[in-house]
């Protein structure tokens, strides 16, 4: 989705070229593919670990850090370097994602035009402030250290990757655009009172400027 916003934006004349079907096609089953493959690799681990403290988790779903902690062997090395593997390719995204939407703020600052400004700000910024959440939230929760950990709060940084995200995507462009088109209404409107302000101060300099305006007014003639 980034990478379609970057290329719309910034190179709206290669889009073709640069997203083909072909293109998306491979981008899609790359995407695809990869996650399966974590997926699968973290199922597979998961379910060969032995428990010796019981199956009850203090969370509302199978977190795996809180699955982790009812083993009681060192095999569970094994599955903390899938998630420190996976929190890499999380996080190289993650900076791919920031780079592109620096890339098309550039691009459309150039551009004079508030409307586009605004259009391309209130999409961009809300997918970048919730990817941002998801993925910070995300790696804390998968990486903290056991020492800060604690049943309530696993229980709030679960629910902010895991229920705010999808809940807030859908929303957040209509509060977004609400903002931004409230700041450009009063944009405009201070421009157009500048505007008048301007005109009417170029009247009242013509006017003093022209001889027939001061016969207009032998009284205030007189006194200066």
């Amino acid at each position: 989705m980034s990478y379609n916003r970057y290329v719309a934006i910034c190179k709206p004349l290669h889009y073709g070229t640069l997203l083909g079907s072909n293109a998306c096609v491979h981008m899609e089953a790359a995407a695809w593919g990869t996650v399966f493959l974590t997926a699968l690799l973290h199922t597979a681990n998961t379910f060969s670990l032995p428990l010796c403290q019981g199956n009850a988790l203090d969370q509302f779903f199978c977190e795996i850090p809180q699955i982790l902690k009812l083993s009681c062997s060192h095999s569970y090395l094994r599955e903390l370097g899938l998630l420190v593997i996976s929190a890499c390719l999380a996080f190289v995204c993650f900076v791919l994602i920031v780079v592109s939407c620096v890339e098309i703020f550039r691009a459309v600052l150039r551009n004079p035009s508030e409307q586009g400004r605004i259009k391309v700000f209130s999409t961009c910024l809300p997918h970048l402030a919730v990817v941002s959440l998801f993925i910070i939230t995300g790696i804390f929760a998968y990486l903290k250290p056991p020492s800060i950990s604690s049943p309530s709060l696993d229980l709030v940084v679960s629910f902010l990757y895991s229920v705010v995200p999808p809940r807030s995507k859908p929303a957040l462009p209509l509060v977004a655009r609400m903002v931004f088109g409230s700041a450009l209404a009063l944009a405009l409107v201070a421009a157009d009172d500048c505007t008048s302000a301007d005109s009417a101060c170029n009247l009242v300099s013509e006017r003093g400027a022209d001889p027939r305006s001061a016969s207009r007014f032998p009284g205030r003639h007189s006194d200066v």
